[in-house]
């Protein structure tokens, strides 16, 4: 490709950061549960890439033509790649894009599309490098792109920016569910590649009240290795969401006694655990199923596809709450659909 940067160029990182910063030097975006994802247009080759230096267009055909649908021919964007179900972003249905077989990713293609979310600008339409530029000079020429080339443009969306304190933590409060958080970035600092010098990720941290429904025994010893949790459903039945470990050692025989004085089938009345992740190959499949009498407070960053994408904190049992009341509604709140920002 003849632009001015290489397909291995890295994007700029986001240090974590427990609170939202404040001062004029900032502005605030929402953080996409996604794919990031630099994508690179150079006449009629289209490559888009991920974070971590991995190619993406052939799992994801449908965002490759919209950008070769628009007009200017050279640029290179960046953004996340999300997908959304009943307006509300799946990461699980990202996930499902990997696949070696083309003719899956074909039909995934038209039964769940992307979209790329852009969020800052590398490369401008006329060759220009403008990495060394502010953002707040990338994001006027971004928005001046955007408005001129993706009107029309349902695959690929302009996302929202503030300089509002305030409109940012309403963000953060109000869309604690289907958001992964705020992005805060310095206006007067140029694309920081690979680096996180620019760019801070507030997420946000839940708690729920979930059901022990089972536990698997540790593989190094016939104590208990993690928790499995559960929510009950809308039809009543109690379906796994995920797992809990981290299960301090002095704790652990005491706690195995009392889960194995628990054991009764079937555990999980819904949906039951599965076997490793493509992740996490050699977790023993096998599972221990309690009475649903035990109830743990844990936290958790995100819950998408029916279950926490990430592992459990446990941070209380919680004797005094009865297990029919950990419902699948505490980590599906009525809140306003984070869509609506692309709105």
């Amino acid at each position: 490709m003849s632009l001015p940067l290489a397909l291995d160029y890295p994007p700029m990182e986001a240090d974590p950061a427990k609170e939202i910063p404040v001062g004029p030097e900032w502005e605030y975006e929402p953080k996409w549960d996604g794919f990031r994802c630099l994508a690179f247009r150079d006449g009629d080759t289209v490559r888009l890439m991920s974070k971590s230096g991995q190619e993406l267009e052939r799992y994801f055909p449908e965002i490759v033509e919209a950008l070769k649908a628009l007009t200017p021919k050279r640029f290179v964007v960046d953004g996340e790649l999300i997908i959304t179900l009943n307006r509300t972003l799946d990461f699980d249905a990202l996930l499902q894009r990997i696949h070696p077989a083309a003719s899956r990713i074909k039909k995934l293609s038209a039964e769940t599309p992307a979209t790329y979310v852009l969020f800052d600008f590398l490369v401008n339409e006329h060759g220009a490098d403008l990495t060394g530029r502010t953002l707040d000079e990338r994001r006027a020429e971004l928005e001046s792109f955007a408005d001129r080339n993706l009107a029309h443009q349902e695959r690929i969306r302009l996302s929202p920016r503030t300089r509002d304190f305030e409109v940012a933590k309403g963000w953060f409060k109000r869309m604690a569910g289907p958001l992964d958080g705020v992005i805060a970035k310095r206006i007067d600092r140029s694309y920081d590649a690979g680096e996180r010098k620019s760019m801070l990720k507030i997420k946000n941290l839940r708690t729920a009240d979930c059901v022990v429904g089972g536990f698997r025994y540790s593989s190094k010893a016939r104590q208990v290795g993690s928790l499995l949790l559960g929510l009950y459903n809308k039809e009543g039945l109690l379906d796994h969401v995920g797992f809990c470990s981290g299960i301090a050692a002095a704790e652990r025989a005491a706690l195995t006694k009392r889960l194995e004085e628990l054991i009764e089938p079937p555990g999980f009345t819904g949906g039951k655990p599965g076997g490793p992740s493509r992740w996490s190959t050699e977790r023993s499949t096998e599972w221990e199923p309690l009475a649903p009498k035990l109830v743990v407070e844990v936290q958790y960053d995100h819950f998408s596809g029916h279950r926490f994408r990430h592992g459990t904190k446990l941070l209380h049992w919680r004797p005094d709450k009865p297990p029919k009341s950990c419902t699948i509604q505490q980590v599906r709140r009525e809140s306003e659909s984070a869509l609506t920002l692309l709105d």
